[in-house]
C-alpha cells in the first residue's frame, strides 16, 4: 500500500480508488498501444466534489494529475507519467435537456453516443460524429476540440459548447452551464479550456448545442482520377445546396481497398479504377431535389446516390471502418494533417513522390475530411508492418510535415498534440504565441500539476 493510497483513502470512498490490476493496465495504455505509461494511483471520482478534493490535495503536495476520458486519444495526451491518473468515467449523468433552448447539459464522462441518443429522444440532433463515439467521452471531446465528419456544416466541438464547468488546478470551480447563445461579458474564459488537453484544468460538465433533426438526407458516392475533380464537385455542391452540405469525405484507393476487403463489402462504384472516392451527405432542401440531373448536366458522371437509409449506412461503414481495417493490415506512421483545400492536390502530389523516392516500399493510405482540408495521411512500409516501423518515424514525419508546413498546413488537425507532436508545436506557433501559452499555463497552474509534459514543447 503506497503513500498516495493512504492519503486519498482518507477523503474518497473505496470504489473511487481503482486497484484492479487488469483495469489499471488498460487505462495506462493508449488506444493504439503506441504509448504505455505509469501511475502511482488511479482514481475514478463519482462527484465533482471528489474531483475538487483530489485536485486540492494534488496541488498541496505537488502531485501530477493526468485527466482521462474514454482513452480513445491517438497522441498520448491521456497517458500518465506517474502521479494520479484521473478517470472521469463515473461522472456520467445527463443533467438536463432543454428543447426550448436547443441544449443539453451533461457531465464529462457521458459518451458521445449517449449525447446523440439523448438528443434524438427529444427530436433533436447533436452533430459531432466520430468513429469512436461509442466510447469517447464529452470531456475528452472538448479537451481535444474534436472535429469529425460534420465540421463542414456544424463546426468543431468549440462551436458546439455553450457553457462549461471546470475544476481549476487549485481545486476551485468555475461553472457557467446556462444555455446562453449570446453573452458578451468580457473575455470568454471557457474557450481557454477547449482544446487545452487537460493542461489548464479538469472539465467536469458542459452545456452543448442541439439542432433540429434534418427531415431527410441525400448520400452520394463519386469517384475521380484526381483531387482537382473532387474539389470541383465540392464547390458545385456547396453552391447548389444552400449551405446544406453536411460532410464531404475523401477516400483514397488504398484506403477503400483495405476497408472493403476487411468488411468483404464491395464499394458502390465497383468497376472504377479511379484513385479517389468521395462520400458525402447533404441535408435535403428544395434546391437539391434535382441534384442528380444537375450533376450530370455539369459533367459529373461517375456518381451514384444511396437508394435508402440501409444503403447509406453501408457506404458510411466502408468509410468508418478504415481505421480498424488498418490495424489488421499492419502498423503505420499516422499523420493527422490539414492543408488549405486549394493546396491539397499539390501537397499530395509532391509529398507522395518524395516518399516513393526515399521509401520505394511505402504505401499511402489517405482518407479524411476534404470539406475542411483535414486528412488522415498514413504511411505503411511493406517491409515493416509491425512496431519496427517506428524506427523510421522521425524521418518520415520530417518528410511529411516539411511539406505540410510549406503548404501553410498543420500537423494537428483534430487529434491534438499530446506527447506525440509537442516538439512540432513551434512550427505552428510563433514564439510570441508560445510565450503567451506558457504564461497562461503558469498563471492557472503555477505548480504544473495538470497533465505535465504534454502539449508544450
Amino acid at each position: 500500500m503506497n503513500d498516495l493510497y493512504l492519503l486519498f483513502s482518507d477523503y474518497l470512498s473505496s470504489d473511487e480508488i481503482i486497484d484492479d490490476s487488469s483495469k489499471v493496465d488498460s487505462l495506462l495504455r493508449d488506444k493504439r498501444s503506441r504509448f504505455y505509461g505509469r501511475a502511482d494511483i488511479v482514481l475514478q471520482p463519482s462527484s465533482v466534489a471528489s474531483v475538487q478534493t483530489i485536485v486540492k490535495l494534488c496541488n498541496q503536495y505537488a502531485i501530477s494529475i493526468t485527466p482521462q476520458g474514454g482513452n480513445t486519444g491517438l497522441c498520448g495526451g491521456a497517458v500518465p507519467d506517474g502521479g494520479v491518473l484521473l478517470s472521469m468515467s463515473r461522472l456520467n449523468r445527463i443533467v438536463n435537456i432543454s428543447p426550448a433552448d436547443n441544449s443539453i447539459t451533461v457531465e464529462a464522462g457521458v459518451t458521445l453516443y449517449q449525447v446523440q441518443q439523448a438528443a434524438i429522444s427529444v427530436g433533436r440532433f447533436f452533430p459531432l460524429s466520430l468513429a469512436s463515439e461509442g466510447s469517447c467521452q464529452i470531456g475528452g471531446n472538448i479537451a481535444c476540440n474534436a472535429g469529425g465528419i460534420n465540421v463542414l456544416r456544424y463546426g468543431t466541438m468549440r462551436a458546439l459548447v455553450l457553457g462549461l464547468e471546470v475544476v481549476l488546478p487549485n481545486g476551485e470551480i468555475v461553472s457557467h452551464l446556462s444555455p446562453l447563445y449570446k453573452n458578451t461579458t468580457g473575455l470568454d474564459i471557457q474557450q481557454l479550456f477547449i482544446g487545452s488537453e487537460g493542461t489548464l484544468g479538469i472539465i467536469t460538465a458542459a452545456t452543448l448545442k442541439l439542432f433540429y433533426q434534418p427531415l431527410e438526407t441525400q448520400t452520394l458516392w463519386a469517384s475521380f482520377n484526381n483531387i482537382e475533380q473532387c474539389i470541383e464537385l465540392f464547390h458545385f455542391l456547396q453552391k447548389h445546396s444552400s449551405g446544406r452540405l453536411k460532410s464531404f469525405e475523401l477516400i483514397g484507393k488504398n484506403a477503400l481497398l483495405i476497408s472493403s476487403n476487411d468488411l468483404q463489402q464491395a464499394p458502390p462504384i465497383i468497376d472504377s479504377q479511379d484513385n479517389w472516392h468521395i462520400l458525402c451527405e447533404l441535408e435535403k432542401s428544395i434546391s437539391i431535389d434535382s441534384l442528380p440531373e444537375s450533376l450530370y448536366e455539369n459533367g459529373f458522371r461517375n456518381i451514384v446516390f444511396a437508394q435508402n437509409e440501409m444503403q447509406s449506412k453501408q457506404w458510411w461503414c466502408l468509410r468508418e471502418n478504415i481505421s480498424e481495417a488498418q490495424k489488421r493490415y499492419g502498423v503505420s506512421i499516422k499523420h493527422d494533417i490539414a492543408v488549405p483545400i486549394g493546396q491539397l492536390s499539390d501537397f499530395i502530389c509532391k509529398n507522395s513522390q518524395r516518399l516513393q523516392e526515399l521509401y520505394p516500399e511505402s504505401k499511402l493510405v489517405v482518407f479524411g475530411h476534404l470539406g475542411d482540408g483535414s486528412l488522415h495521411y498514413n504511411v505503411f512500409l511493406s517491409n515493416a508492418l509491425g512496431n519496427e516501423i517506428y524506427q523510421y518515424e522521425n524521418a518520415i514525419n520530417q518528410l511529411v510535415y516539411q511539406d505540410v508546413f510549406a503548404h501553410d498546413g498543420t500537423c494537428a488537425a483534430e487529434h491534438g498534440i499530446g506527447l506525440l507532436k509537442r516538439n512540432w508545436l513551434c512550427n505552428m506557433k510563433t514564439e510570441q504565441e508560445l510565450s503567451l501559452m506558457r504564461a497562461i499555463k503558469h498563471q492557472l497552474d503555477p505548480n504544473n500539476i495538470m497533465n505535465p509534459n504534454k502539449v508544450y514543447p
